[in-house]
């Protein structure tokens, strides 16, 4: 899958993993499994990071979908039977609210060239070709390294004849393979669970919500056609998958949803003191307290009890 209009990142994202290895080379064996591992990883990093703000916008859109569900919900029952005037009134719901229902999409945009990219170079490595500026030691240190005793270019398709040729254990490699697919698919699932299970608590009405959640229990077999790529790439798709949990994650915990009250009133949800307001209110607590001028002695309450009278005088009877 290799465009030629792309050339120019194919040779980026090959000088960027030069780059990393170099790095790396320098306190571990350059062609260990470690060392390619954590030179992958940094590049899912790395790219992660650079369409960070494009994740901020998605999340932010969709915050401003869930303050204005309520009027989108409206509006879908009162133009039930007008499908046309319906999406006419509610793209101008989000238009007036400055939501935009296709930021959702541009995180994925962005890394699809990314993802391409990587695939590109990585296959080249795989057949030991020398593209995009890289030279012929590191393709050759790629082709030796081997995460878990399986080559970093195999796919599961790799013929024993070649996985022999590489120094690798057929079966050891296949296994291998199968479990980074199945960890890929796992991950795969969880991230879209997390955004469709957020979805449906935006809108529970949602008439796209079977949909969704159809799309939810599909998504783990896409991570089936992960067979065909490198073990590279495969390792790059889990990274990126851990990365968007635990971002997704950071921003849901942030950001709850947003709560009405009887009369559709959006509820403003009070802010989260940030860590280092936790870390300072216990100074500032013991410097109230130390600052704080002794409390005057309380006064010793004494209870004067009533003293013991003679049987006697108690019933009143004379004492014969």
């Amino acid at each position: 899958m290799e465009l030629s209009w792309l050339n120019w990142l194919y040779e980026a994202v090959a000088t960027v993993i030069t780059w990393i290895h170099t790095g790396y080379s320098s306190v571990l064996p350059a062609d260990s499994g470690l060392t390619w591992a954590l030179t992958i990883v940094t590049l899912t990093v790395a790219m992660r990071l650079l369409i960070f703000p494009l994740f901020l916008k998605q999340m932010r859109s969709s915050r401003k979908m869930q303050e204005l569900a309520p009027r989108v919900q409206k509006l879908r029952e009162k133009y039930k039977n007008d499908k046309q005037r319906m999406n006419q009134e509610v793209m101008r719901v989000y238009q007036e609210g400055g939501a935009n229902p296709l930021g959702g999409c541009l995180p994925l945009v962005a890394q699809f060239p990314i993802f391409i990219s990587m695939f590109t170079v990585l296959n080249a490595m795989a057949q030991g070709q020398t593209k995009f500026g890289m030279t012929t030691e590191l393709v050759e240190s790629a082709r030796n390294a081997h995460i878990f005793g399986a080559p970093i270019p195999a796919t599961f398709w790799t013929s024993s004849a070649d996985l022999v040729k590489l120094n690798a254990d057929p079966v050891i490699s296949k296994i291998v393979l199968v479990l980074f697919v199945a960890i890929s698919s796992l991950t795969t699932f969880l991230t879209v669970r997390q955004s469709v299970q957020r979805s449906m608590l935006q809108m529970p009405n949602n008439p796209m919500v079977q949909q969704q959640k159809i799309l939810m229990y599909i998504s783990p077999l896409f991570a089936v056609f992960s067979l065909n790529f490198p073990l590279g790439l495969i390792l790059y798709w889990v990274t990126t998958n851990v990365w968007t949990l635990g971002q997704q994650h950071w921003f849901y915990s942030r950001y709850p949803m947003p709560t009405y009250d009887d009369k559709g009133r959006l509820i403003e949800p009070e802010p989260k003191p940030s860590l280092l307001s936790k870390l300072r209110k216990p100074k500032a607590e013991a410097e109230t307290e130390q600052d704080a001028p002794p409390e005057p002695p309380q006064p010793k309450v004494v209870r004067n009890q009533p003293t013991r009278q003679a049987r006697s005088k108690r019933t009143g009877s004379k004492k014969s």
